[in-house]
């Protein structure tokens, strides 16, 4: 802007133009640091949730053969009973 227009306020206005853009570059790379560690934290709590997951089907299915089990015992007995003399 400066360079078609040679006034005065135009370098001052195209000087803080320059000056923004730095600003905002600075202001989105530290942003993509946080980003990054956002992403990282997320690929984290999603694996600890897989693996918390994992273990409750786990014990799930341990649960409910335990349940059989006592089912089983709980059945009356069918088939030969010898007579008592």
């Amino acid at each position: 802007m400066s360079t078609v227009l040679r006034s005065e306020r135009a370098i001052i206005v195209n000087i803080q133009i320059i000056r923004l853009f730095g600003k905002m570059r600075k202001m989105m790379l530290s942003h993509k640091d946080i980003l990054q560690k956002l992403e990282e934290l997320e690929r984290n709590d999603i694996e600890h949730y897989n693996n918390i997951q994992f273990i409750i089907d786990y014990l799930m299915q341990f649960e409910e053969g335990k349940k059989q089990e006592i089912e089983q015992k709980k059945r009356p007995l069918i088939g030969f009973k010898p007579m008592k003399e």
